[in-house]
This record gives C-alpha cells, structure tokens and sequence, in this order.
C-alpha cells in the first residue's frame, strides 16, 4: 500500500506537490495522470525518497522507502529507463543490482525472460532503442519480486506488441495482490488496465476515483434517441438539469441528465415508439481533459489557431496603416 498524507515540495517559490492526500491499496493497478507539469513525477520522487518533502508524508507500507534495509524487494520501480551504465550488458547491469540484495542468478535470468531481453542480453545497454531500454529499466523494477510496483510512463517508446505486453503484465501483478502505481500520458491504456486512477493538476488532487464514475461524471448520461413522434418525445422528456439537442430534419434527440432507463421508461408510458435508445460513450481521455483544462500550464496552439491568428494579426495592421 502507498499512502500519500499533505505530502508537499516546494522549489523556492514554485509549489510542484500541493497537500496531496491518497491511497494506492494492493490488488489493482492505480492510474497517475495529469497534465506535463502537474508534478506526477516529483510525487514518484517523493515517495521513493529520491527528494526530501518540504511538508506531510509518504509511505509504502507503512514505511518511508528509506527504512528498508532490501529495499528491491520490497519496491520496484522505474522513473528512468536510461539510468544504466551504457557500456554495461543488460545482463551485468542486472546482476550487478541482484548482488547488492544477495538475489540469485536464476532470478536475473528470469526477469530477462520475462521482458523479452534474451536476445540482447549480452549487448551494451548504451546501444538499446527507448523500448529495449524500457524493458530493461521494468526487468530491474521486478527484480526483487517486490509487492509494490512504481512505474513512470513505462509504454514510453515501445512498440504496439510491447505496449500490450506491460497491459497484460500489469494486469497480472496487479491479480497477484501486488500494489501498482503506474503513470501514463495513453489513457486508452490506462482506461483498458486501471481499477483506481488519481489525477493531480498543478500538484493538486483533482480526482480520486475510478475509471467508470470518471467517465459517467463526465458523460452526464448522454443519449442518442430517436422515436415516432420526436416533437412530443421532447416535450416528455424536458425538465430541470436536463438538455436536449436535436438534428434538423432528423428523429435523433441527445438527451444530458437523464438515463437510458428512465427515458425508455418515459416513452413507454406514453406509448412514443422507440427506433433507437443509446448510451453516448464518453472517452477517458475526454473526461481527462475536461477535468484538467484549467491546470494545463502549457499550452499549443492549432495550425487554424494561428492561422487565424495572423490574419487578425495582418487585419489591423491593414486597419493601422489605412
């Protein structure tokens, strides 16, 4: 378990971690998103003793990182895969980690295995692509069969057989009754592999949930209708909190605020045949966005945006020199 309690950082006058408060309990993958800049990364830092916290707390199981005397089996994790010697074998660089715990050979051997490095066992690490390194950097993390896993953005530059590799492996650790704290910028990944996510934005908490009730939130039970009289379908269905929108000359309605069930049921009782009664889907990473649009601290801007722009940009010059 990772319990986060007013854990804070401060760098001077910038506050990268603001009083957050959660839990991350064993037998589920746990989601960490938000925003570049949000300060998921410190957070990680924080609890694995790699940055002092100016204020509150962080342990794993009850434990500061720094009270473990093996600490690799009791935590793995992985915040950066570069952080090997480049001229060292991936082999080496295991086995060098596995003696400072007294951990056998047949364990190294075993996590090779286990993420697909047999092949580049006994090459130099500095020569791996981003996805070797990857798989190297999450061997060392499994290393001391740890019952807690701390993986920052490990899909990072694998390949589509890769990416459902860590899918199914972090599904796996998570069914073993193991704690997985797993951060990610793919949330079609995250939607398809956590149980638990926690969102932060300008290292605030802004959500403490679950997959499901993020997008339902989010969806505000959307639904696409369409019936034999729409007119008076409309009529029915109008109340406080809920909106309806419609397509001219068509029998689609999309109804926000109430549920499929309750408009079914509406439809039947006053006898409007129904053609079609669907839930609208709502992506995580639509529910994403519209819950942290207001802690992005670094924003694009589109090719029509700036092309938009400079015309109004030449406009008033145009105007100023009339």
């Amino acid at each position: 378990m990772i319990e986060s309690r007013h854990l804070t950082k401060r760098y001077g006058e910038k506050t990268a971690v603001d009083r957050l408060d959660f839990t991350v309990k064993p037998g589920g993958v746990a989601g960490f998103l938000g925003p570049n800049g949000a300060g998921k990364s410190t957070t990680m830092r924080l609890i694995l003793g790699l940055d002092a916290p100016t204020g509150g707390t962080a342990h794993i199981n009850g434990r500061r990182y720094a009270q473990y005397a093996a600490p690799l089996q009791e935590v793995g994790a992985l915040l950066e895969a570069k952080s090997v010697h480049p001229g060292r074998s991936a082999f080496a660089h295991l086995m060098g980690l596995a003696y400072t715990h007294g951990i056998p050979r047949r364990r190294v051997e075993e996590v090779i295995e286990l993420t697909g490095l047999q092949a580049v066992a006994q090459k130099r690490a500095g020569a791996f692509s981003l996805g070797m390194g990857q798989r190297l950097g999450i061997a060392a993390a499994l290393l001391g069969d740890p019952a807690t896993i701390i993986l920052d953005e490990p899909v990072n530059g694998l390949d589509p057989e890769g990416v459902r590799w860590i899918r199914d492996l972090l599904t796996s650790l998570a069914a073993e009754g193991r704690t997985v704290f797993v951060s990610s910028h793919l949330m079609s990944e995250v939607a398809q592999v956590a149980d638990h996510l926690i969102i932060i934005g300008r290292g605030r908490l802004l959500a403490d949930t679950t997959v499901h009730d993020l997008i339902r939130q989010a969806g505000g039970d959307r639904v696409k209708v369409a019936g034999a009289d729409p007119a008076r379908l409309r009529e029915l269905l109008a109340g406080p909190g809920v909106a309806i929108t419609d397509r001219t000359g068509s029998e689609e309605l999309e109804v926000t605020g109430l549920p499929a069930r309750e408009i079914g049921s509406r439809a039947a009782a006053a006898g409007i045949a129904l053609y079609e009664l669907t839930p609208v889907p709502v992506s995580l990473e639509q529910a994403f966005m519209d819950l942290t649009s207001d802690a992005v601290e670094y924003h694009g801007s589109t090719p029509l945006a700036r092309t938009a722009a400079g015309a109004d940009d030449q406009a008033a010059k145009n105007g100023s020199t009339a």
